[in-house]
């Protein structure tokens, strides 16, 4: 098949979410065989921009469009790309299918315009992004009126990560026989071949006994952070558990300053690490030193978590928080804990249960790996995917 992958970002180095999965669906697909087209914008992240040019790689035909910075402030994330509309309307008619990554984009809006003239069948894919939660809930929904709902109506399937997603594909109107779930998968060849233990301590002259608690993900008001640092605080000063080091690795997404003075208010600087954005082996190095890594989003929202799964598949258990549906899985692989946000003592107690068993870690690193080996396999996930786009082929030509 010809395929269409269409998402704002193009980015092979970005760490995690709907960035990385478009890229790992697009690689797995081309190395299946199939012609693997990519449209995005010329932004490298949500603030920096690359290149605008036609290139390959890993087998993907990648177009990057200029974004016109003085359209919109790029802080709106929504990156305009003007020359986009003249592509679309000379090569979309040439396509079998189209996955569009993502809900709320200049892309998806002009991608979905031309796919509609051309009779182009399209897959959307929303990457938990149809709540109007967090920031910009207005403008979320003046653009669900005059697009998005839209964009849902026309697409042939939507792919949900959990049943979490599928409740909210459903609560705005989504049939469920429209609504294929398939979760994220991960790129196994990253972590098949481990590097050995010490090298992120010895990278950041960390003490070889230190055990370490990792949070790596955006630094976001959203992402229990604070709920984590003053557990780690109550951890060292309440129980005097002096062995342990936090380690936050990731990219500032407006926390950063508020991080930092919750630090100090502890007095815990000795004790925490803050070591920007981590990214390819450098990441793995992390989670393969880490003794916990610690996913605690406050937001009930969320349908799929990839950094507690990348955390079990290098062998390091995790906790993460009961409300989000990512506490489902390490349950059934029995690869780490569960706590109820916002209660510090309690995340304490476990930190400091988890850190003084070493049996316990050991088993449940083995109990993680084997399971996201078992589940998690891109191939396996991007074979139910090409299943999706035959289906949804065969439909469209018996309609026609």
């Amino acid at each position: 098949m010809k395929i269409l992958q269409v998402y704002q970002i193009f980015n092979p180095e970005v760490a995690s979410g709907a960035a990385r999965v478009a890229y790992d669906v697009s690689k797995s697909l081309a190395r299946r065989g199939h012609k693997v087209v990519f449209y995005a914008s010329d932004m490298k992240d949500k603030l920096t921009r690359g290149a605008s040019d036609c290139t390959v790689v890993d087998g993907i035909e990648i177009h990057r469009f200029r974004t016109a910075g003085k359209i919109l402030p790029r802080n709106l994330k929504f990156y305009v790309t003007p020359q986009l509309v003249d592509i679309c309307s000379d090569e979309i008619e040439k396509f079998d299918i189209i996955h569009l990554h993502g809900y709320r984009s200049f892309q998806s809006v002009i991608v979905h315009h031309f796919a509609k003239k051309y009779n182009i069948p399209y897959v959307l894919q929303a990457h938990g992004s149809l709540p109007r939660i967090m920031a910009k809930q207005t403008l979320k929904r003046i653009y669900d009126v005059f697009f998005g709902y839209r964009l849902l109506k026309d697409a042939s399937k939507v792919i949900a990560l959990s049943p979490v997603e599928v409740r909210q594909y459903k609560s705005i109107g989504i049939s469920e026989e429209k609504i294929a779930i398939i979760p994220n998968g991960i790129d196994l060849l990253r972590y098949t071949n481990l590097p050995s233990k010490g090298r992120f301590k010895e990278r950041y002259s960390i003490e070889k006994g230190k055990k370490l608690v990792l949070y790596l993900g955006r630094i976001n008001q959203f992402k229990g952070i604070d709920f984590l640092i003053d557990a780690f605080a109550y951890l060292i000063k309440n129980m005097e558990y002096k062995n342990a080091v936090l380690v936050i690795a990731g990219p500032n997404d407006g926390y950063l300053d508020a991080a930092h003075k919750l630090i100090k208010k502890h007095r815990i600087e000795n004790k925490v690490l803050l070591t920007g954005p981590l990214f390819g082996i450098n990441k793995v190095k992390a989670y393969v030193d880490a003794s916990i890594v610690a996913s605690l989003d406050s937001l009930n929202e969320v349908v799929f978590l990839l950094v507690p799964l990348e955390a079990a598949a290098c062998g390091t258990s995790v906790i993460v928080t009961k409300s989000n549906y990512i506490a489902t899985l390490v349950e059934k692989g029995k690869f780490g804990c569960c706590v109820e946000y916002g209660n510090v003592p309690k995340l304490a107690h476990m930190l400091g249960d988890m850190l003084s068993n070493k049996s316990l870690l050991t088993e449940m690193g083995l109990n993680g790996r084997n399971f996201v080996f078992e589940n998690f396999n891109w191939d396996k996930i991007v074979s139910t995917i090409e299943e999706v786009y035959e289906d949804v082929v065969e439909g469209r030509d018996n309609v026609s």
